[in-house]
């Protein structure tokens, strides 16, 4: 089921990372609800927002700042203010994120960039037109990864998702005063592009729906509902925490 309550009409939010997965999800389903948004992605338009009126698409890099000014200086243009940001950018290099023993530490380097460097940008950048707005809400996709060590593990995937908790319950710390609320999702095994392993070795994603509690993994919608609570007024007593959606790995002795 999709949440789209009206609480979303006439907001206008930023989605970084949306051209695919769980923030494409969202910004569909925000559309849906009558919101104006902004997709950033270094991805090519996708073509399910290229008919939509009230989807404004920025393809970039959302590390670059120069990139990253012009596209809030479009927002601000075109809409005055901004209500929502949720930060979905990430990588996941099996290939290249080892241990912290083995790792090249460009890579090290560039998943840092990409995985929380960017969403500090993005969140800077957001909050002067929040405050524009009156108030608003984040949302900064973590993972599960980032709250246990690993024998076979991406050391700066995981820790750079445990960086992003840590930054985001101090934005919201900072920003209560302006009315703006930042939370985080710590989603457990989601199938998007990410997972594209799992296309190609089916066995592998059976293997964790049989791990996983309720027998199943996530999808992109399971993680947008959630996404679209934590923006909406209903959550308007919610921020600083983090919101564990995995199927019930977390809850495993």
């Amino acid at each position: 089921m999709t949440c789209t309550h009206s609480l979303h009409k006439d907001k206008v939010a930023l989605i970084a990372g949306g051209g695919g997965g769980m923030g494409l999800q969202t910004a569909l389903d925000l559309l849906k609800a009558g919101a104006r948004v902004w997709v950033l992605d270094m991805k090519p338009e996708p073509h399910e927002l290229k008919e939509q009126d009230r989807a404004h698409y920025f393809q970039g890099d959302a590390t670059d700042q120069t990139q990253l000014d012009r596209l809030f200086a479009d927002i601000e243009a075109k809409a005055g203010h901004l209500n929502y940001l949720v930060n979905t950018t990430g990588v996941l290099w099996f290939d290249r994120d080892k241990s912290f023993l083995e790792i090249d530490m460009d890579v090290w380097d560039q998943v840092y960039e990409i995985n929380l460097k960017s969403l500090v940008l993005t969140t800077k950048g957001a909050v002067p037109l929040m405050r524009k707005a009156g108030g608003g809400a984040m949302v900064h996709i973590s993972s599960i990864d980032a709250l246990s060590g690993d024998a076979a593990p991406q050391d700066a995937y995981g820790s750079a998702k445990a960086a992003l908790i840590r930054f985001s319950k101090s934005v919201a710390v900072q920003c209560a005063k302006d009315g703006i609320r930042s939370n985080t999702i710590l989603p457990g095994g989601v199938h998007t592009s990410m997972q594209e392993r799992w296309d190609l070795d089916p066995s592998k994603k059976e293997a964790l729906a049989n791990f996983v509690p309720l027998g199943r993994v996530g999808v992109a919608q399971d993680i947008a509902n959630a996404i679209l609570f934590l923006l909406s007024d209903k959550a308007s007593y919610i921020t600083g925490t983090e919101l564990v959606i995995d199927g019930g790995i977390r809850a495993l002795p």
